[in-house]
């Protein structure tokens, strides 16, 4: 028996994370530095796009790149039930529509032929969930967008390391964001990165996070040696061209993130080795269902979620989870369905049997514990508890 709790989720940081850090502390420079710059620029490199843009979150990003697309009040944005709530509130938070299309049951993204049917004249745009970082019909979402004459915005916040047909995730729409929330593949603490091969798009985002302010502007430096740069590096400080926001990255966050980047390879090989482990001993269990991975994509893995084959009810599940934690054992119910939740149900009416394939995954998934610290002994003791657990619902069931 292990000491302690086998946590749900847990970030991979290091000595070279915290020597970062302390190069930002001690340059004084905390905002609007040098940092995010390399950050920025490490993503961009390994998505293969012209641009990067640093933000405080992957659900700021998903916003500016809805502002800086021009989508608003009576435009509707085709995505998915079966995501974490902040992909559709991006969308209200621009005054469109977000139109919800039910999901494939394997990949668990949005199912390619309902996409296609939900377009009308008011649909703007396609945004497109890789759950759980799962790239399945990004190709193809990408393939509608264009014959329609659609935008295609790629939420990536759960994919940043995976490929599908040989290209990165976050390259295959108009725009792609990250999320670097402390349970992602790589962490700032809070975070998030657009990335787009579109400079306009770019210039926006990075005007618009800086409270509107021009792209370029110098960071204010009042000094004594300068008096009349200062009041020029003040005037442009205090001159903003359009709205914008306050969503900046901290350079403290951004040097997380440059020394995440620069581990990054070592960590997803770690990550899936973990997901191989899970793979292996649960593979012939009769009441899971595991991940399925396309042959045309790699996984570079944001959690590991199984599900319960058919006939599994929530309440069974949530008994499972219950126990798991009883046992120090971390475990989740990614995801609840967005259209049910109490705000989305009072304000569009939505109603239990609207999206069958999306509600009937969303009450048998159990996300356990995986990060790329997770130990195969934490993996063994994981799924034993998990057998004996479901042995004895199945048992309390018949």
């Amino acid at each position: 028996m292990l000491d302690g709790e086998i946590p749900l989720s847990a970030p991979d940081l290091s000595e070279l994370e915290c020597g970062l850090v302390q190069e930002v502390l001690r340059s004084g420079r905390l905002s609007n530095g040098p940092m995010i710059e390399r950050f920025e620029r490490l993503v961009s490199a390994h998505t293969g796009v012209r641009h990067a843009v640093g933000v405080s979150s992957g659900t700021a990003g998903l916003h500016l790149v809805l502002l800086a697309m021009g989508i608003g009040p009576g435009d509707e944005v085709i995505t998915t039930p079966f995501s974490f709530i902040a992909s559709s509130n991006a969308i209200l938070y621009v005054g469109a529509r977000p139109v919800f299309v039910d999901i494939e049951p394997k990949s668990l993204n949005m199912d390619p032929g309902y996409v296609e049917r939900a377009i009308t004249p008011k649909t703007k745009a396609i945004l497109a969930v890789e759950a759980f970082g799962n790239p399945s019909h990004m190709d193809r979402y990408a393939a509608i967008a264009q014959r329609h004459e659609l935008l295609l915005i790629e939420d990536s916040c759960e994919a940043l390391g995976t490929t599908h047909c040989g290209r990165a995730c976050g390259a295959f729409g108009r725009a792609g964001v990250f999320g670097f929330y402390p349970n992602k593949q790589i962490t700032t603490g809070e975070g998030g990165m657009i990335v787009t091969d579109d400079t306009r798009l770019a210039d926006l985002c990075r005007s618009m996070r800086n409270q509107g302010r021009a792209v370029g502007m110098p960071t204010v430096k009042p000094t004594a040696e300068s008096p009349a740069t200062s009041r020029a590096a003040l005037g442009a400080w205090l001159h903003h061209e359009r709205l914008g926001y306050n969503y900046r990255m901290s350079e403290i966050a951004a040097a997380i993130g440059v020394g995440q980047m620069r581990r990054l390879a070592d960590i997803i090989e770690r990550r899936q080795a973990v997901a191989q482990m899970y793979i292996d001993r649960l593979l012939d269990h009769d009441q899971i269902i595991l991940p399925t991975i396309a042959p045309d994509s790699t996984m570079s893995w944001f959690v590991f979620v199984v599900r319960l084959v058919t006939g599994w009810t929530g309440e069974e599940r949530n008994r499972i989870i219950a126990e798991l934690r009883a046992h120090q054992i971390g475990a989740g119910d990614y995801f609840p369905c967005i259209h049910l939740q109490p705000f989305y149900r009072a304000r569009f009416g939505y109603h239990p049997g609207d999206f069958p394939i999306a509600e009937s995954v969303s009450q048998r998934t159990l996300a356990l514990p995986f990060s790329s610290r997770t130990t195969e002994r934490e993996v063994d003791l994981v799924c034993q508890t998990l057998s004996v657990l479901l042995n004895k619902e199945g048992i309390t069931r018949g």
